[in-house]
Parts: C-alpha cells; sequence; structure tokens
C-alpha cells in the first residue's frame, strides 16, 4: 500500500504559529523531511519513532539536490508510510511545492498541502508593520533578491512604480547591490526599508532604515527579509534592536506622524 505526502508550512519559527491541522499531520508522521531552517521547538513536537532527514539547501555549503528529495519522497510513500515534507513559512511561496507537487503526480503518489504562515506575514505582525493600508499602500507584491536580469530589472521598475508594498524574500548580505537596484526601478532614495532577520521568534532582530542608507544595514542572521514602502512607517519602534542613525529616517517619521495627525482632526470636524 502506497502511503502519503503531506507538504507542510512549519511557519516563520515560533511553534504557537503552527497550524492545529498541521501539528496533527505531524504528530502522526511515520518521517519527516525538514528544511535547515525550521525551527528546534517545532522539531520537537515530532513523535520519538519518526524518521527524521534534514534535506535543507543553504547557500553556500555542499547539499541535498532537488531531485535527491523527489526520490526521498516517493520511495518512502511507496513504502506505505506517511511522508512530512516541513517547510518553513509556506510551501506555496517560494518553497519549491511546484516542482515537488509535480514529481508526486508523475510517480501517482496521494498528497496534500498544508498552508503556514510565511514569514512575511510572521514579520509584519511581529514588527507592527501593516503589509497595506488604504491611504499608503493597496497592493503587496512578494519577490526575491535573486541576480536580476535585464526583464526582471524592468519588471521590478513597474512593481516600484505601482506604489505596492515590496516584501523582498532571501535579500542576500549584497545591500549596497540591492540599494542600487531598488533606486534603478524608480524607488526614491528617502524610501523607509526594513530588514528583519528570525521573524518570529526570540532572536528576531529588527533594522529600519532607508533605501539610500541600506548599504550600511549590518549584516543580520538567516533567515532575513526586506519590507520596502511607506507602510514601515508604522513599525512598532519600541520593538526594535537597531535603529539606522539616519536622521532623515526620524525627520520623515515625525512628519509621517504629525500629517496623520491632522487629516484625522480634519476628519473629525467633518462629521
Amino acid at each position: 500500500m502506497k502511503g502519503k505526502v503531506y507538504l507542510v508550512g512549519a511557519g516563520p519559527g515560533d511553534p504557537d504559529l503552527l497550524t492545529v491541522k498541521a501539528l496533527r499531520v505531524l504528530r502522526n508522521a511515520g518521517t519527516v523531511l525538514y528544511d535547515d531552517l525550521v525551527s528546534q521547538e517545532i522539531l520537537n513536537l515530532i513523535p520519538p519513532g519518526a524518521q527524521l532527514h534534514n534535506v535543507g539547501k543553504r547557500c553556500g555549503k555542499k547539499t541535498i539536490q532537488q531531485e535527491e528529495i523527489h526520490f526521498l519522497m516517493i520511495t518512502l510513500a511507496q513504502s506505505g508510510l506517511q511522508v512530512v515534507r516541513l517547510k518553513s513559512g509556506d510551501p506555496m511561496i517560494f518553497g519549491r511545492a511546484g516542482e515537488e507537487m509535480e514529481a508526486l503526480r508523475h510517480a501517482e503518489i496521494d498528497f496534500e498541502v498544508v498552508p503556514g504562515v510565511t514569514s512575511a506575514l510572521g514579520a509584519a505582525a511581529s514588527t507592527g508593520i501593516p503589509l497595506t493600508h488604504r491611504r499608503l499602500s493597496s497592493a503587496l507584491v512578494f519577490l526575491t533578491a535573486h541576480q536580476a536580469s535585464n526583464s526582471e530589472t524592468a519588471e521590478w521598475s513597474k512593481l516600484a512604480g505601482s506604489g505596492s508594498t515590496l516584501v523582498i524574500y532571501m535579500p542576500g548580505q549584497n545591500y549596497d547591490g540591492l540599494s542600487a537596484k531598488l533606486r534603478a526601478a524608480g524607488l526614491a532614495a528617502e524610501t523607509p526599508c526594513a530588514v528583519i532577520s528570525r521573524a518570529s521568534s526570540p532572536q528576531q532582530r529588527t533594522h529600519i532604515t532607508t533605501i539610500s542608507e541600506l548599504k550600511s544595514a549590518p549584516r543580520l542572521a538567516s533567515p532575513t527579509l526586506l519590507v520596502v514602502g511607506e507602510v514601515v512607517r508604522f513599525a512598532n519602534r519600541f520593538s526594535f534592536d537597531d535603529i539606522s542613525s539616519d536622521h532623515s529616517l526620524s525627520g520623515l517619521l515625525s512628519n509621517f506622524a504629525s500629517q496623520t495627525q491632522t487629516a484625522e482632526e480634519e476628519h473629525s470636524r467633518e462629521f
């Protein structure tokens, strides 16, 4: 009898952010193929009798190939096991779920996707940054910071011109190059941005800056993501471990707060 594969989202790191279904599937797993970024607190929830396989892929290190992961999932399921493919965040957002589902379909293996809280949502919640705002941003874009081709650079320009909030997964450590890329896409130098490391975990660190000062941002521990847009002005200042010394950002934050208060007073007078 063939087993079944569950593509499960582990969320950004905090075990309390696991879904009820994800926890139930984990506790009934026969074997778990997990990524490097899945927190130890979540791995501790797996029953002692389950087989554990670290199939994480990390930049700059010799790692398992995607085809090997496909082979493991298929072989283990064909042996009758309930296989959990445990991914950080959500499987469908930069998690290669598309490739894995295709391989499972081709092998005629039954599978199910269990969504997870993607890191952008975990980071937004823990820093108080609303990813959309009716006065500032009505669209949200997730993208990665891989080396851009000419066509990708043009696409970034379209996104920047839309006024969307940009959430850049896997921004890497080349903040100078990323800053230049954002400026080339048409974003203003004073646009606020936040580098968020290990979102939702006790080790979370947040650095608030602007695009022009991004090059001076500290290199925080992985996983990190970068939020770019006017909504960053709403971040909880008391939660910052690092705040850019750039005076223009402080001025912009104060000016924005003053404008918001004035607008609210005018709205009250109308009624």
